[in-house]
């Protein structure tokens, strides 16, 4: 017996790694026998598929998304204003594919399309940022920087490898910016060359060692770093170490929280979730459990923060 009633399976045909033929070949097949009406949508543009999610997607039971980061945050935003939405799987067709990382989910397509469709249907926190929603994160600064100055030729040509390039560009071009950040009340002004907040926990499919964080905790993970040098590096691979004090770190500060206001000076490009969308101030917050997703590995997610090397905190 199929495990769901509708489906909707969408796919931007002019985005993605080039092998769009083969992605479908190991993914479609799958994900059919657990569908007993299965509508397959290819788009043509960044818009059509917006559309397509916003007309289809409060309709079905589950819809799956084959596609990266910002196709992903392209229907969150279509959908999170919704009374009645689907359950999502991810199938990861991008270049980066955090989120995806994020559920557990294998990275071959057809490993992916197996673990997807058998996952855990888990309850996940988003980010709202003003007017537009986040899954993984919501940056100004250095990380804005680095998605400005991605070649485009080399993303086709190198992939992932394009954003590592871009990021040791931007690095030693960073310039620093005054902000004011109010956390659940806490203030804070200093200086810095990026500010994340994050749902999430992998940027540029790298992991950020933050030692609470979880997408279903009902928290905002902020990140505030002071300086790009070598110091930062041996904070950041110190933050999820037992032994670890935050609160003496001299180039980066860690806080959670469920309200987070956000200005600067100058006024700074907002990147979210890999897509440049607006501009500082931002009033940013935490809805809980606003979405539902197929989970491939619910423990990975659980123990998200917990664990070093193996070892539990």
């Amino acid at each position: 017996m199929p495990r769901y009633n509708r489906g909707l399976f969408i796919y931007n045909g002019s985005a993605g790694n080039g092998e769009l033929e083969q992605n479908l070949t190991e993914t479609l097949p799958v994900i059919t026998k657990e569908i007993k009406e299965l509508q397959v949508v290819q788009t043509e543009t960044l818009e059509e598929f917006k559309e397509t999610c916003c007309n289809y997607g409060p309709d079905v039971d589950v819809l799956f998304i084959l596609g990266g980061d910002g196709t992903l945050h392209e229907c969150i935003n279509c959908l999170a204003e919704e009374s009645s939405r689907p359950v999502i799987g991810v199938l990861p067709g991008g270049t980066c594919n955090d989120f995806s990382r994020v559920l557990g989910t294998p990275q071959p397509l057809k490993q992916a399309a197996e673990a997807v469709i058998k996952g855990e249907e888990i309850e996940m926190d988003i980010g709202q940022a003003d007017d537009h929603y986040f899954m993984n994160f919501w940056g100004i600064g250095l990380i804005t920087e680095t998605s400005s100055n991605i070649d485009e030729v080399q993303k086709d040509r190198f992939g992932v490898l394009s954003y590592f390039i871009s990021a040791f560009k931007t690095m030693n071009q960073a310039e620093t910016f005054q902000f004011a950040v109010e956390v659940d009340g806490e203030r804070l002004r200093d200086e810095a060359v990026m500010i994340l907040v994050m749902n999430g926990r992998f940027v540029g499919t790298r992991e950020v060692p933050m030692p609470e964080s979880r997408p279903q905790d009902g928290m905002l993970d902020l990140l505030i770093i002071k300086n790009s040098n070598l110091t930062l590096f041996r904070e950041l691979l110190a933050m999820n170490k037992p032994w670890s004090e935050p609160e003496n770190f001299q180039e980066l500060t860690y806080l959670q929280g469920k309200d987070i206001k956000i200005d600067v000076e100058p006024q700074q490009k907002v990147d979210m979730d890999g897509e440049i969308k607006s501009t500082t101030p931002s009033n940013i917050q935490v809805l809980s459990n606003h979405f539902t997703f197929l989970t491939p590995d619910p423990a990975a997610v659980e123990n998200m923060g917990r664990f070093t090397n193996g070892n539990e905190r």
